[in-house]
């Protein structure tokens, strides 16, 4: 019985993974000027925040993303969907992660389906730039892979050597509690629907024409 189970276990992974795709980086990335233009150097502690997405419904984590306060502040998201003009990503990092931009971001994953868990623990500068290096070095990342992936980035920090490696939001939020993070909760009842989000987002350059 319990090989069967974990036969089952291993189909159902595999179709999953079968079914996932990956973005067409020629379409999705911006090119290096644009990355570059986009640098947002934030004068707060280095500091690593995790953000995960709880189902309201079910309390199953539904997404895993991570700011990296660094020499420039960016978000790791992988296989997020928190893309449109006016915000700058190559791969699966952002740039550009002014306040008003990590407003929109936190604000864009909360509605009325799910909440927002953050969690931020202050870092070296040193393991903060090798979390920025580490999320820029790594490529489009499969769907339903967001906290493995995070999960294996944050293991080659040091002092975070002993991330576990899992599919779960909430295992890797619970290892982040257990390092003494921070943390905080979203909740907005805004339409389950997120490209009216992003079809309502109003890029920086745009607010500062209308001011």
């Amino acid at each position: 019985m319990k090989n069967l189970i974990r036969g089952s276990f291993v189909l159902a992974m595999s179709l999953s993974v079968a079914a996932c795709s990956v973005r067409n980086p020629v379409e999705t990335n911006a090119p290096d000027s644009e990355v570059a233009a986009a640098r947002y150097v934030h004068d707060g502690p280095k500091r690593l925040t995790l953000y995960t997405m709880i189902s309201n419904e079910t309390g199953a984590g539904a997404h895993t993303s991570l700011m990296i306060n660094a020499s420039e502040r960016v978000a790791y998201d992988p296989a997020g969907s928190f893309r449109t003009e006016g915000i700058t990503a190559k791969n699966d990092v952002v740039y550009g992660m002014t306040p008003y931009l990590v407003d929109q971001y936190t604000r864009f994953h909360a509605r009325e389906t799910y909440h927002v868990v953050v969690q931020s623990i202050d870092v070296s500068p040193q393991v903060a730039e090798i979390a920025l290096r580490e999320a820029q070095s790594l490529g489009p990342v499969l769907e339903a892979q967001c906290a493995l992936t995070t999960s294996q980035l944050m293991s080659q920090l040091p002092g975070f050597e002993d991330a576990p490696r899992s599919y779960s939001p909430k295992k890797l939020s619970a290892y982040f509690a257990d390092k003494g993070a921070s943390y905080d909760r979203l909740f907005e009842y805004d339409d389950d629907d997120k490209s009216k989000v992003l079809a309502a987002f109003v890029p920086e350059y745009e607010r500062a024409a209308q001011n």
